[in-house]
């Protein structure tokens, strides 16, 4: 009888230790994703300056656009956590969307290499990040999932597991920006 008592004991911490385990490795999943989507949120940040310096000569007359776009980055580098990042992503992505927009009025700007070279890199860049957003967003579901789910969530009660934030667009981010002249 004893034996049975220790043998279930022991089944027992193996499930809970196999438990706990899992929902560390889909923590550091979620974790290493949002790396990868602050990887692409710095080097898209990162090529702004750039592309205003670039922008500046050619449009004179666009001050508001670039102080947008100065504005959008820094809220973005200062961003600690996924939904301060996804709204300053938001207000850079419209902001970008207008100057490219309003880039089209400046055929000199257009035509320029550097322009263009920068214009392909974010371009790039956008398709790298919203991979990555993918990515965190699907590793978020995995976690929370397993966090909210019979055995999961007595371990992770037990061992103080919580909810991740989805990257998510807001409103504004799904609609097209005003451009006047």
């Amino acid at each position: 009888m004893i034996e049975i008592v220790i043998g279930i004991l022991v089944l027992l911490a193996i499930v809970f230790v196999l438990l706990y385990n899992n929902l560390i490795v889909l923590k550091n999943n979620v974790e290493n994703a949002w790396a990868q989507v602050d990887v692409q949120l710095k080097r898209r940040s990162d090529l702004i300056p750039n592309l205003v310096n670039t922008v500046k000569g050619y449009m004179k007359h666009e001050k508001e656009t670039l102080e947008n776009i100065t504005n959008a980055r820094a809220a973005l580098m200062s961003a600690k956590t996924p939904k301060e990042a996804a709204q300053a992503d938001n207000m850079l992505s419209g902001a970008l969307k207008t100057l490219f927009a309003v880039a089209e009025n400046y055929p000199n700007l257009k035509a320029s290499e550097n322009f263009l070279r920068l214009q392909e890199d974010l371009l790039d860049t956008e398709n790298k990040l919203a991979y990555s957003r993918q990515l965190y967003n699907d590793n978020v579901l995995l976690l929370n999932r397993a966090i909210q789910t019979v055995p999961n969530n007595i371990v992770a009660v037990l061992f103080g597991f919580k909810k991740k934030e989805y990257f998510k667009a807001e409103e504004g981010a799904r609609q097209a920006p005003v451009v006047k002249f």
